[in-house]
């Protein structure tokens, strides 16, 4: 096969290219999603409890082990499809971060732990099989999500994610130097690194900003770890050990090849957490449609079939479900990976397959999963205040794709304002039925969401 032809190959789905082709254009969509694959981990596993310098700390590297291998089986899935299964869309699949708002609720209602970890695995079991049957139904299903709609609740997740975004900036909020100068200096360098390599460099090098600027923020808290004190005095006298402190020991005592553990952590069904996760699921279903809509419009210059959406839907849903009996959170399509294949359009199935299977090999390395967890707080929310502001933006983007009429204004408005604002806050919900403060309390991103579906179907349409 001449250049010519592999050139051409790149563009077409369903195109031959050998392998030394397909590999570094596959390589590229793994730099771009392999951070946002494991940080919502990292975040949750925090929130449990269950993270690095814990009792639990083993069970965190197991976690981001399976993360790896769960979303190269995933997307393997989505790009070739098991019957219904899969919607045959140039998709890369990871673990979903918009539903770290609602988990972290979930692991603060329950008090965090195991129990609460293992009560978020149950939760993402039952709301998988439930978005898979929504995928099944998904062609009447549609008129209720238009893009004023999706638009609301991205925008509500990343509001949520901001938050999260700036504990982690600050070092943790658990951390005893918490929002200490060195947390904070340390977060400020990557987000300036992250911000230098996006828009100074070009290619899969600016869409892998992420990645470089953590990897930075990994190498200037090493030379940190030479030249100052690694702990600190509480102030009730005790030693601790500083937040952005690297433990290598943990790298150390990880395997270099393991076979990933099944349910490696005790699967727990809860109401607690069922029920808001559940409307999660409704909301990350809009998502995915959105992502596999753009991601097919943006690549191969047409509209998304029913076939397609319904496809992608259920494996996101399976794939959901697949990843709680692995103790990883829900997977869905990942937005950055869109925006790569939109910019470069590159759809050739073969090269996504290949940066799927690539991360299914890092999934059998606990050594790469521990090397992950060490991972300072700030220079994660360095990456992560960058990455939830951004989901903002889409937001926006998206909810003002149409005409911002009247009613579409007041979609948007009454979803944020009375939704998000008493989800966010939710003491103001602390005498209402416990069930009301179960669903609606906590993140903001569900409220808002049943806010802009009801409004939707409510508000007279506009006139044509």
């Amino acid at each position: 096969m001449n250049e010519a032809e592999n050139k051409k190959a790149a563009y077409d789905f369903y195109g031959k290219m050998p392998f030394r082709k397909a590999f570094p254009l596959g390589l590229q969509h793994v730099l771009a999603m392999f951070v946002g694959n494991l940080t919502p981990i990292l975040i949750i596993t925090g929130a449990c409890g269950i993270g690095s310098g814990t009792e639990f700390a083993e069970v965190q590297v197991a976690l981001l082990q399976n993360a790896m291998l769960v979303a190269g089986i995933v997307t393997l899935i989505q790009l070739y499809a098991i019957g219904p299964v899969g919607g045959k869309v140039p998709i890369i699949m990871g673990t979903s971060s918009g539903f770290i708002g609602v988990f972290n609720s979930v692991a603060a209602t329950m008090g965090g732990g195991i129990l609460a970890y293992g009560a978020i695995m149950g939760a993402s079991i039952i709301g998988g099989l439930f978005e898979s049957v929504l995928g099944c139904f998904l062609k009447p299903l549609r008129r209720f999500f238009p893009s004023v709609v999706t638009g609301t609740v991205v925008l509500s997740i990343g509001l949520s994610l901001i938050g999260v975004g700036v504990n982690s900036f600050g070092g943790g909020s658990s951390a005893q130097d918490f929002g200490s100068m060195e947390n904070m200096l340390l977060a400020i360098f990557v987000l300036i690194v992250i911000l230098a390599v996006k828009h100074g460099t070009k290619g899969y090098l600016s869409s892998s900003s992420i990645l470089v600027g953590i990897i930075a923020g990994y190498a200037v808290a090493f030379i940190m770890g030479l030249v100052l004190p690694h702990t600190g005095i509480a102030a009730d006298g005790t030693e601790y050990t500083k937040a952005w402190v690297l433990n290598w020991d943990k790298v150390a005592r990880a395997s270099w090849i393991s076979i990933p553990a099944i349910v490696p952590v005790k699967i727990v069904f809860d109401m607690r957490a069922i029920l808001p996760v559940l409307i999660m699921f409704i909301v990350t279903a809009v998502e995915t449609v959105g992502d596999i809509s753009g991601v097919v419009e943006g690549g191969m210059d047409r509209e998304a079939t029913d076939k397609e959406l319904s496809g992608g839907v259920i494996c996101d849903g399976l794939g959901s479900s697949i990843a709680a009996l692995f103790g990883v959170l829900p997977n869905t399509s990942f937005s950055q990976n869109v925006g790569l294949v939109t910019m470069t359009k590159v759809v050739n199935r073969m090269a996504l397959a290949t940066g799927a299977v690539f991360l299914i090999l890092c999934g059998l390395i606990p050594k790469l999963g521990a090397i992950v967890s060490i991972m300072p707080q700030s220079v994660l929310g360095g990456a992560a205040v960058m990455m939830f502001s951004s989901i903002v933006v889409s937001g926006i983007q998206l909810s003002t794709k149409e005409k911002m009429t009247s009613r579409n204004l007041t979609i948007v408005s009454v979803a944020l304002g009375v939704g998000y604002g008493m989800g966010a806050h939710a003491t103001i919900l602390s005498k209402m039925p416990e069930a009301i403060q179960l669903v609606f309390g906590g993140s903001g991103i569900v409220p808002a969401a049943f806010m802009a579906i009801i409004l939707n179907v409510l508000l007279p349409k506009d006139e044509a």
